[in-house]
Parts: structure tokens; C-alpha cells; sequence
């Protein structure tokens, strides 16, 4: 089968086409006939070696952190899914990703794609929608009432937490630069934060969740809005934990494991309509398509998502 794979580490120019050996599934696993996928920071992280002591995995290496598309062939012990249902998921973390045409995925990680959904829409989910549940809902323990401040707003994870924090019944408080001021109120923020103009620490105060999108100075001015027995739960740097303590603090910080029964949730969601993502680009499942859609990544240069295009 047709993938994008890295042979080393480096630049966007890793990125190179490869034949690979369709996966073999287990009994537990789906094979899953691939639509489309999506670039997430954690991506171009990998591909730069970043990642490579926490997972030290051998080359070459398809990169890739979400699937939607067509059910191909079950394993013997797979009851859920039968070849032909349309699905997504984040399977799980391991060197053959979703840049292919295939891939092997554990049946209690598989969710049914949404009727009113894409192939395209469903594969900007998966580990952005599961990252803002588990910051907000399993360690922030976001209630009706609450005060959210979430930063990166416009970003993959941002404008997901933002919608669902207002399904919670949060007030909500975003920062993005200018021109993304329509787009996240778009999303349901009730305040937002010019972050090239304003000071969000001077302008807020006696917030319940923050959720750290950035890490650095962002995240140390953070405390300063949070209330005693409030949260801030990163996904770009553990916070302080002596300063944390200082102020009564609590703190989370994560490398999201999937979980089926999470993305569920927020499928329930999005066939409510209660959770739409936005995806900014769309790219062909070719080299130089990979090797734009790190690129724009990297530079922060898209509002939402970037789309993997591979079904087409």
C-alpha cells in the first residue's frame, strides 16, 4: 500500500512516498480503508526527533494520529463493526500512523462516523476533540457555571474546547490574534482576547479552568486568573507544581491516550451539532501535500484544522 514516511529525522522534505506491507489485523483489530487524516503539532514534533526518547520507534515511520473511513476486513473477536460501515477513530500510538492507505485499528477504539459527518470532518476529531474533552472534562471537571479561559482559541484544540465548554454551560473566555475574533465567537466564546493587543491577565480574574495551549509566559501568567482551588491543564508544558501549590492550585498535564467511550461522547456531540470543526486547508495524500500541510502547521498559518485528503 501507498505511505508517507519518514526515514529519518528532519525537515518537511522527510516526508516521502513509500510502498509498505498492507497491516495484518489481530483478532481485537479492524482494518480500516482510509479517507482522509489530519496534521496535528504532535506530527511535525515527531518528524523533528522531538518525541524520539519517549518513543523510540524504528524507521520508517508513518506518522499520523487520526482515521475516518470504510471498514475493510475485521478480526475473528470484532462483534461491533462488519466491512463496509463507515468509521473513525485515534488509534493507538505506534510507528505505522494513518498517512497511508491502511491501517490496523483496535475495535474498542472504533466509532461509527456521524450520519450528518464527513470523511474529511470525522478526520479532524479524533485526537483534537479527545485532548480538549480530557483537559476540561476528566481533569478540569468542567461544571455549568464554571469560567474557562482557553488559549489558542482558533487553533485544532482551542476551537473544540471552546465548544465544549459552552455544552457544559461555561462561560468561556478565548485568546486569538485579531483577525480570528468573528471565528471564535463564531465558536461560542463570550469574551475574547486580542493576545497581540491585550493583557489577559490584567483583563481576567477568578477563573475557574484554564486551558494552556502555548506553555511559556502564557502559561506562568495564567495562575495569575485562576482562583484558589481552580485548574490549569496544559498540553504544551507541566505546570509549575511548587508555584501551583503557592497559589492552591491544581494542575494537569497529558500525552493523550485514546479511549472509544471518549469518542463517543463526541460523536454524540457532533451529531447534535453541538461540536463542528472548522478545517482551514485541505491537502492530496501526495509528498509535497504532507511536506505544505507540516509546513503551514509549524508557522501556525491555518483557523482550525488541516485536512489529509485520501479517499479521493
Amino acid at each position: 500500500m501507498k505511505a508517507i514516511v519518514i526515514n529519518q529525522y528532519g525537515s518537511a522534505d522527510e516526508l516521502v512516498e513509500q510502498e509498505v506491507p498492507l497491516p495484518e489485523i489481530n483478532d481485537d483489530q479492524v482494518l480500516m480503508e482510509l479517507k482522509a487524516t489530519s496534521i496535528n503539532p504532535v506530527d511535525w514534533k515527531m518528524r523533528e526527533g522531538y518525541l524520539k526518547e519517549m518513543l523510540p520507534y524504528k524507521f520508517p515511520i508513518i506518522l499520523g494520529w487520526d482515521a475516518a473511513g470504510i471498514v475493510k476486513k475485521v478480526g475473528n473477536q470484532v462483534t461491533a463493526f462488519q466491512p463496509g460501515d463507515k468509521v473513525f477513530a485515534r488509534p493507538k500510538t505506534n510507528p505505522t500512523g494513518t498517512y497511508a492507505e491502511y491501517v490496523a485499528v483496535e475495535e474498542d477504539l472504533v466509532c461509527s462516523l456521524p450520519e450528518n459527518s464527513s470523511f474529511d470532518e470525522a478526520a479532524a476529531i479524533p485526537l483534537t476533540g479527545q485532548t480538549a474533552w480530557v483537559a476540561l472534562v476528566e481533569i478540569a471537571h468542567i461544571k455549568k457555571g464554571d469560567r474557562v479561559l482557553i488559549h489558542g482559541g482558533s487553533g485544532g484544540v482551542g476551537h473544540l474546547a471552546i465548544q465544549i465548554a459552552k455544552h457544559f454551560g461555561a462561560y468561556v473566555a478565548a485568546t486569538a490574534s485579531g483577525k480570528n475574533e468573528a471565528f471564535v465567537q463564531s465558536m461560542g466564546a463570550d469574551e475574547f482576547i486580542n493576545y497581540k493587543e491585550q493583557d489577559f491577565e490584567t483583563l481576567l480574574s477568578d477563573y475557574d479552568i484554564v486551558l494552556d495551549t502555548q506553555g511559556g509566559e502564557t502559561q506562568e501568567k495564567s495562575f495569575s486568573v485562576l482562583k484558589r482551588g481552580g485548574t490549569l491543564v496544559s498540553i504544551a508544558a507541566p505546570p509549575d507544581e511548587e508555584k501551583a501549590a503557592e497559589k492552591g492550585i491544581k494542575t494537569g498535564y497529558f500525552f493523550l491516550e485514546p479511549d472509544g467511550e471518549r469518542l463517543q461522547e463526541l460523536a454524540e456531540l457532533m451529531k447534535n451539532d453541538e461540536l463542528k470543526v472548522t478545517i482551514g486547508k485541505t491537502v492530496p495524500f501526495t509528498e509535497e501535500g504532507l511536506r505544505e500541510a507540516h509546513r503551514v502547521s509549524e508557522e501556525h498559518g491555518v483557523v482550525g484544522k488541516i485536512v489529509v485528503q485520501i479517499g479521493k
